[in-house]
């Protein structure tokens, strides 16, 4: 049935996302609602809130204020902000609300920036798609606001563009990406944008040998980086090798469905044929590229997509969330869980 959910919770919608690339970096995000998103936001969609604080607002808009596009009001409640919190810059990201009434972005930013002195940027999420849309909108508008300068390319600069909490599931992930890059003895610098780097490391971004996208969401960044500065660009997952299970399975002529992430889908794909000749399909409830899809690849919609291509597809192993586990009861394969936060809202277990 078209828009049940038995299973799966309410996936994170764009506004969520659009904060998720922010969150680190030293600005005042303001979620322009009536008050419900920021709860939201940081109650359920965003895990680092419960160890790493951000200057996360909502805009408190009233009826009567959205109703007759009161924008000054929300200036004036930036501009107080900005006068109590130190902060490199102030973003305003969209909702239901705004975009209603026609929100003029542009324009909202030019009066902010002018009462406040900071740089602002405005992202404009609407509610209606989910997190890795906003994430795609944060980091474009992000790097076209403060990577403006051509820099002399630095050997050995790797960025890293893509990296969320729901994305890569892991908070540790910029130590573990760092530490496996530097194994290569080129690799001597190595960015992870938003996450555990700031924006000082944005303004640099056309220092960049390289960057590698690990999600869908930063590919339309890194195009115009390349565009931009010439910046080379690769969408791939160096940490594919850990989602993996080291159990002696030998993948060879076996039938394998991986759903996730698009990027992490598709290395898991890459190291699983590595290892034998195995058929591997990729699907995923989130954004699927063009460029990074295979024939045969598929976007799913509702659980019984799901459901009725687990059970019906003649699949071996397959990979997946562990709360969709559930999903499947009539499989009789392998089920291996990799864990997606945009899914089950779980991280990764270390150890």
């Amino acid at each position: 049935m078209k828009g049940l959910r038995k299973y799966l919770t309410p996936f994170a919608p764009d506004q969520s996302g659009a904060v998720s690339v922010l969150y680190e970096l030293g600005g005042i995000l303001v979620i322009c609602d009536a008050g419900g998103c920021v709860g939201n936001v940081c109650g359920f969609d965003e895990p680092r809130w419960f160890s790493k604080k951000s200057a996360i607002f909502s805009a408190g808009l009233r009826d009567m204020d959205a109703i007759l596009g009161r924008d000054d009001r929300l200036v004036a409640k930036l501009s107080d902000a900005a006068e109590k919190v130190e902060a490199s810059f102030a973003a305003i990201i969209g909702t239901p609300v705004p975009a209603v009434i026609g929100t003029d972005y542009k324009a909202l930013g030019r009066m902010t920036e002018k009462k406040t002195g900071l740089p602002v940027i405005t992202v404009d999420t609407d509610g209606m798609e989910l997190y890795d849309a906003g994430q795609e909108k944060a980091y474009l508008a992000l790097f076209k606001a403060f990577a403006v300068e051509k820099l002399p390319v630095e050997a050995g600069r790797i960025g890293i563009l893509g990296a969320t909490p729901q994305d890569v599931s892991d908070l540790h992930f910029p130590e573990k990406i760092k530490a496996a890059l530097k194994n290569n003895a080129c690799n001597r610098n190595i960015i992870c944008y938003g996450m555990g780097d700031g924006l000082d490391a944005v303004k640099t971004a056309s220092a960049a040998e390289k960057n590698l996208v690990v999600s869908p969401s930063g590919l339309a960044a890194a195009r115009y980086l390349e565009e931009s500065f010439g910046t080379p660009y690769e969408a791939c997952y160096p940490l594919a090798k850990e989602l993996i299970p080291e159990d002696g399975c030998d993948y060879t002529g076996k039938k394998v469905l991986v759903v996730h992430q698009q990027v992490i889908a598709n290395a898991i794909r890459d190291e699983i044929r590595a290892r034998g000749g195995a058929e591997v399909t990729v699907g995923s409830w989130f954004a699927m590229k063009t460029e990074l899809k295979e024939e045969g690849d598929l976007a799913l919609k509702e659980e019984d997509d799901f459901t009725e291509l687990a059970e019906n597809g003649g699949w071996d192993v397959i990979f997946a969330d562990g709360c969709m586990a559930r999903m499947i009861p009539k499989f009789a394969g392998k089920f291996v869980n990799v864990t997606h936060f945009a899914v089950s809202g779980k991280l990764r277990q270390q150890g």
